[in-house]
């Protein structure tokens, strides 16, 4: 049964051996913790944030953060979500999110959650979407510099009122 808890900087070197390239890597990180390949050390700085270890038969098999982008809890935004790569297609990414969504309207009151995903991580985009988020169209689409390429963020949000 796939449950959540408060992230452990010992959780760190497993969540960093799912990513096998600089590609995937960039996709769930965007680069904001730093470059390929990150050390523990690095990642650890997501402690600075609500950061969560997604555990299945005490497996740690997903992480994901949420933080607040206003002063206010009535948002929060989703962020480093990551599914171990072995596991992949098999709804964990779903569940876990699920999971989120529920601690973020019953323990913090929140009434919308948004996220960002590249618009070529398509797995990443089918996952929210299942969950139940839906596209945000926005004036000016996000781009970010990665790998000599430009890699156009999506934005997404679920209502949870």
């Amino acid at each position: 049964m796939l449950r959540l808890r408060p992230y452990n900087t010992d959780d760190a070197d497993t969540i960093l051996s799912w990513t096998k390239d600089e590609k995937a890597f960039y996709k769930w990180t965007a680069g904001v913790l730093g470059n390929y390949p990150l050390s523990a050390e690095q990642f650890n700085d997501v402690g600075n944030r609500m950061a969560f270890t997604a555990i299945d038969d005490n497996d740690i098999v997903g992480f994901f953060t949420m933080r607040q982008p206003s002063e206010s809890f009535d948002e929060l935004r989703f962020g480093f979500v990551v599914v171990d790569s072995s596991r992949r297609g098999r709804g964990i990414g779903k569940q876990m999110l699920k999971l989120g969504l529920k601690f973020a309207k019953e323990i913090y009151g929140a009434k919308k959650v948004s996220l960002g995903v590249f618009k070529n991580n398509e797995s990443a985009y089918y996952c929210y979407k299942s969950a139940g988020f839906t596209d945000v169209t926005t004036d000016e689409i996000e781009i970010y510099q990665v790998l000599g390429e430009e890699w156009e963020c999506l934005e997404m949000e679920m209502n949870l009122e």
